[in-house]
């Protein structure tokens, strides 16, 4: 079979064990596992697969590569967006679909996270009830710096970080490191690169230790005191208004300075802007 016409691997594996541990691996690592329309249906998928099998037990997400996962891939976000409203409506339920999903499985999650978490990974780490950082995992919500809004992820990372915390790093698009996420509540655990593994087993033993169908009932009852629990009629608000800032002439110029690779053209130049 020729290089050109071998099949493409799939945005999502996904592999389940003896003990109904079942594995979803984003596995785009050319991209630094950016997401696309064909990951978002692979977490779908992944997740009805956990829904479908009564045996599962915990569900583990990981990332291929040297990145967990590097928010949306802006080449696709560019491509939705010049396609019109019915398309950017579609492509913002996919992605809000995939964070429920996440966020409302009834078997525990845990999220493996090493180097780069951005924009909608910080999203899929918020919707997972476990999140161990390797110490070189980096994280940043940094949508408006390409003209955007994260307000698709707000509710899970209003539950993880608190408003508070949402306020700051939604605004500022800043980089932080493991230690301040652990500080700020997006994870859990901290730990060498080397042990992320063994700190992933260790924490799937200690779930499966517990009653699967007590921890689905403390799930869904911690759920519902949860921001992420959303109403669904203000689910499709969020939806219309995700699906609107992408069309936003701010988006245009900020995926175009991405793409140009210069600064934006909001960002004042000849000033000053040291601080």
């Amino acid at each position: 079979m020729s290089a050109a016409s071998a099949p493409t691997a799939p945005s999502v594996l996904t592999e389940r064990d003896a003990r109904g541990v079942l594995r979803m691996t984003l596995n785009r690592p050319g991209v630094n596992n950016a997401y696309n329309g064909d990951m978002l249906d692979g977490i779908i998928a992944g997740c009805a697969e956990a829904r479908a099998s009564g045996g599962t037990r915990v569900v583990l997400l990981a990332g291929a590569g040297r990145h967990f996962q590097a928010g949306a891939d802006l080449g696709w976000l560019d491509a939705v967006r010049v396609q019109g409203a019915q398309a950017n409506l579609e492509a913002s339920e996919r992605t809000a679909r995939a964070m429920w999903e996440l966020n409302t499985l009834p078997a525990p999650t845990v999220a493996l996270v090493q180097g780069g978490c951005f924009g909608g990974g910080t999203g899929i780490a918020a919707s997972c009830d476990v999140v161990i950082a390797a110490d070189n995992a980096m994280f940043a919500i940094a949508e408006t710096r390409w003209g955007m809004a994260a307000t698709i992820i707000f509710p899970q990372l209003a539950d993880a970080i608190g408003v508070r915390h949402l306020r700051r790093y939604a605004q500022t698009g800043e980089r932080f490191g493991a230690d301040e996420a652990r500080r700020i509540g997006l994870v859990h655990e901290v730990v060498p690169a080397a042990a992320l593994d063994a700190a992933g087993a260790k924490m799937v033993d200690a779930l499966l230790r517990n009653a699967p169908r007590a921890n689905a009932t403390t799930k869904a009852g911690v759920l519902r005191q949860a921001w992420s629990e959303v109403h669904r009629s203000h689910f499709g608000a969020i939806v219309a208004e995700h699906a609107a800032g992408r069309q936003s002439a701010e988006a245009a110029e900020g995926l175009a300075s991405f793409r140009e690779k210069r600064d934006a053209a909001w960002y004042p130049r000849g000033a000053d802007n040291a601080g």
